[in-house]
């Protein structure tokens, strides 16, 4: 995530987001430091001093930047191009599986980090910058149980999907990045209404929980220093997906709802002022989710495009910004996936 106080300073950051997921992170976590909505929001009690504008700002930052990394490590569908179930075994032997790495991206937002100098944080206005957020993921599904024969389909077909996250560690001049795992894994269930044949479209309701690394972030600019300490975030969603291969093509698309939860402390100091720590503070914002999945068929391999956008959801911030941490995100994901 990157941390900005000149114009230097956020372009060789941008530039650095760009080359790296080390980097993209860094601006993530670090673009700014300030709010979304405005209005709503108090002030953190714990932010006083000479440090404490930068502290709520630090503390509005967390919650404006938290579902966007929230929606950036969901994305859409839980298996790519998949509507229904995988099916049982194959040919009575191995079961149905499917792995699938993608990169997911949000059409983001970032605060600009704007400190004062004042014992008392002032509730302003403070202006964002447009960012790509994004993330890796692993996804993975095997079929465990066909389901019950229904004419040209199948119904409750059972799946279990696995997922993983990853952060690496990263040390640079003015960001380090320090996950206490750089893996963290996430689990769930899908449930086929509908196995997909060559008539019949899949249909299916999934369950899905994620999970970001455990992460600490910390920045430095002009004496100022600021992080965010052991930022624990995950996602529980859930899916109703229906899905249709034709031949060489395939189309998907589903609707569902995300539930982010996050959790952090924050610490800011001012130049020759002590450093103030707040308790754990926690985002929890719950977001509607619509995707459309194209894909190509390449015998075992599929090469899978995703347009999505999530909205809703309360998000409170002591500041207010020029683009509200509400507003509805658009987000994308290119992947690829395997399987039988």
């Amino acid at each position: 995530m990157r941390f900005r106080s000149t114009a230097g300073e956020r372009a060789r950051h941008g530039n650095l987001a760009r080359s790296s997921i080390a980097i993209a992170l860094v601006s993530v976590v670090f673009a700014g430091t300030a709010h979304a909505q405005g209005g709503g929001g108090t002030a953190q009690p714990s932010c006083t001093g000479l440090s404490g504008d930068a502290c709520q700002q630090a503390v509005d930052f967390f919650h404006y930047m938290a579902p966007q990394l929230g929606t950036a490590m969901t994305g859409g569908n839980t298996t790519l191009a998949q509507g229904g179930s995988m099916g049982g075994r194959r040919l009575g032997l191995m079961p149905r599986f499917a792995i699938g790495l993608r990169v997911n991206a949000v059409m983001g937002n970032v605060p600009s980090f704007e400190p004062l100098p004042v014992a008392t944080p002032a509730a302003r206005e403070l202006s964002t910058e447009t960012s790509v957020v994004p993330l890796p993921a692993l996804d993975a599904a095997v079929g465990v149980f066909k389901g019950f024969p229904l004419a040209l389909s199948n119904v409750g077909g059972v799946d279990l999907l696995l997922s993983a996250a990853y952060v690496p560690t990263y040390e640079g001049d003015n960001v380090n990045i320090t996950p206490d795992k750089s893996l963290a894994f996430g689990y769930g269930v899908r449930v086929g209404l509908l196995q997909e044949s060559l008539v019949v479209p899949g249909v299916g309701i999934s369950y899905m929980i994620r999970k970001f690394p455990v992460t600490t972030l910390s920045t430095s600019s002009g004496g100022a220093d600021m992080s965010v300490n052991d930022l624990d975030l995950q996602s529980n969603a859930w899916r109703l997906t229906v899905s249709k291969s034709l031949l060489l093509f395939g189309v998907a698309a589903g609707v569902g709802q995300d539930s982010y939860k996050a959790s952090t402390s924050i610490s800011a100091s001012a130049p020759a002022e002590a450093t103030i720590t707040t308790p754990v503070i926690s985002s929890n914002v719950t977001r509607t989710n619509y995707f459309v999945d194209l894909s190509m068929n390449l015998l075992l391999i599929k090469l899978v495009g995703t347009a999505g956008m999530v909205s809703g959801g309360d998000i409170l911030t002591y500041n207010s910004y020029d683009n509200p941490a509400d507003k509805s995100r658009v987000y994308g994901s290119v992947g690829i996936r395997v399987g039988l």
